[in-house]
């Protein structure tokens, strides 16, 4: 008979755990010391017991298996055969699932015969998005090509257009009319999906990962609400329908969202008389963020992809997407393509991850953390469904104002390096300059082509990169033909002097100034001089605290007007300082966004 593990060891009630953690803090308030609080709003504990698992039922993934799709998209506007080259490509290096990007005026029998050239449609998944208002013509000749045992998807989502672009393609009642046909006359096709749910675009425009999910389940209730009013079974609806979802670098959440997501989406179709089988199921395609891409020092988004995919395949996702390193740049090279389905290959080959079907079910945490977004997201979705649906909500203004309030948020946490982008705000490379491929366009937030106000909707939301801000500042200093120089005046006690020389040195790096470290001077009047002799544009002080009240007002006296002094720190004679004239400050509470903006102009940059 099999001995239980460790049973010599009695078990330890809750309540004595947190005696001994009251009793290590010391005084220090727990909530502020040990809970995470999300941006979602969740409180997120220190560690999780099995009793915190007895009132939460159901939090598991409806889906059998994890053999995930490895998907990669074409962009097949301007090039059609150059599209078909590099997914047959793809397809011979280990994908399984292809999407063409596509643009209207493209969509002709001609067209269609040169992009699947040579792909069997019953081998791979074949998907299509971009085709908008042209979903129909598409499909009628697709239906031609296609099997009955073909998988993919055409993304006709007029909801998602809305959201971007504040109007429908042609009119609300149009492609409500569409709609229905693209269900109806994909009835032969069990496996092909013709109405997607493109639950991204409000990631990309810097939602909470709750907005996302209940966002996401909003519009695709709007849509079993519309296709069963226009007569179309609520199941057969529903087996139509495909969410797709950005991943984003919350490791553990985004892995909770996706399980809350299938759980929220059961819930959803029960309510429309569909039984828990296939047609409950949701389909999900996961991206991984664009807006968690950065310009600078672009290697690490390959780092970024890699968590994030980890995330989406242990949730159990149907596809995932891995965007190349390089996308926010230029078009994505064959190097950064590779790389990027490399990725997901390395964690079914290597890693096995397919191996295993929903890996998180019954770990404490993480079916806390599903239950508690299920939760918020579905408070929030019913606030949506009683301003009645997501139509009404988004013309109302409603999702708009929400997205809008936490992506300010999110902003001001990257302005203030609460959360850090690196290479962006933190920690950047100090020898990087933008590139040939990197554009004004690139950096800035620049809103899309105008739509006459007369025909918007409502106005649209904005897809956007959390690093443009910091990429824009970068970039300004780039292109000026000025690099001004940041000379680091070390002195007094060598550790803080160095820990107050390196945040100096990475706060002023973040706008490609060029940077002069020193290890330490063993005087100021030592480090004044190789500072004038450097002719840097702008000398910080490094020290501790308590030097900088008689150290610091010498210094000014030493330099006068030939550079601008700034103190590295917030010590208690800082008013005294000022009191003196000296103005200029930075510490971690500092805005670094703003700050940097206000030297550069300074400078006159």
């Amino acid at each position: 008979m099999a001995e239980k593990l460790f049973s010599e060891f009695p078990p330890i009630p809750t309540e004595q755990w947190e005696t001994v953690i009251q009793k290590d803090l010391k005084g220090a308030d727990y909530d502020k010391k040990l809970i995470w609080k999300t941006p979602e709003g969740i409180n997120v504990r220190p560690y999780y017991r099995a009793g915190d698992l007895q009132n939460i039922k159901g939090m598991h993934s409806a889906k059998a298996g994890n053999n995930w799709l490895v998907r990669q998209d074409f962009d097949a506007r301007e090039d059609v055969a150059a599209a078909n080259r590099d997914a047959l490509d793809a397809l011979n290096k280990g994908v399984d699932s292809i999407g063409f990007r596509l643009k209207k005026e493209g969509i002709d029998a001609g067209n269609l015969d040169i992009l699947l050239k040579d792909i069997d449609v019953s081998a791979a998944e074949i998907n299509f998005k971009g085709a908008c208002n042209a979903s129909v013509e598409l499909l009628d000749l697709f239906l031609k090509k296609a099997k009955d045992d073909t998988r993919g998807a055409i993304d006709f989502d007029p909801l998602r257009r809305l959201t971007l672009h504040g109007v429908f393609s042609s009119d609300e009642q149009t492609a409500f009319e569409q709609l229905k046909q693209m269900v109806e006359k994909a009835k032969s096709l069990p496996f092909f999906r013709t109405v997607g749910v493109g639950a991204s675009v409000f990631h990309n425009a810097g939602s909470t990962i709750v907005q996302e999910l209940a966002f996401g389940l909003a519009v695709g209730s709007e849509y079993l609400h519309r296709l069963t009013d226009a007569g179309i079974n609520a199941g057969d609806a529903a087996q139509k329908i495909k969410f797709t979802f950005a991943v984003g670098a919350s490791y553990f959440m985004e892995l909770a969202k996706f399980r809350a997501a299938r759980v929220l989406w059961a819930a959803i179709v029960k309510a429309y008389g569909v039984a828990p089988d296939a047609a409950a199921i949701m389909n999900i395609h996961a991206v991984t963020s664009a807006w968690n891409q950065t310009v600078y020092d672009p290697n690490v988004n390959m780092l970024r992809a890699t968590t994030e995919a980890m995330s989406a395949t242990l949730a159990g996702v149907d596809s995932l997407e891995v965007l190349p390193f390089d996308k926010p740049i230029r078009k994505p090279s064959v190097f950064s393509n590779r790389i990027a389905r490399n990725t997901q290959i390395i964690l079914k080959e290597e890693s096995y991850f397919d191996r295993v079907a929903d890996p998180a079910s019954g770990s404490y945490y993480i079916e806390t953390l599903t239950s508690a977004i299920a939760e918020e997201a579905w408070k929030l979705f019913k606030q949506v469904e009683e301003k009645g649906g997501y139509l009404a909500a988004f013309k109302a203004g409603f999702i708009q104002e929400q997205i809008k309030a936490s992506a300010q948020k999110r902003d001001m946490n990257i302005a203030t390096r609460r959360q850090i982008l690196l290479g962006s705000n933190q920690y950047p490379n100090f020898t990087e300059t933008a590139g040939s491929d990197v554009t004004v366009e690139t950096v800035t937030r620049a809103p899309k082509a105008s739509v006459a106000t007369a025909q918007k909707i409502a106005e649209p939301i904005e897809e956007y990169r959390g690093a443009q801000a910091f990429e824009a500042l970068r970039y300004a200093t780039d292109k000026s033909g000025k690099q001004p120089q940041v000379f680091m005046l070390t002195f007094g006690n060598l550790a803080m002097c160095r820990a107050r020389a390196q945040f100096a040195s990475n706060f002023f790096a973040c706008a490609g100034f060029k940077v002069v470290d020193n290890n330490r001077f063993e005087t100021i009047e030592e480090g004044a001089k190789v500072a004038l002799a450097a002719q840097a544009q702008i000398v910080v002080a490094c020290a501790a605290d308590d030097d900088y009240a008689e150290a610091v007002p010498q210094i000014a006296q030493l330099i006068g007007d030939k550079a601008v002094l700034v103190v590295a720190g917030d010590p208690a004679s800082r008013a005294e300082l000022e009191a003196k004239g000296i103005k200029k400050f930075i510490n971690v509470k500092s805005n670094v966004l703003e700050t940097l903006k206000e030297y550069q102009q300074e400078l006159g940059i």
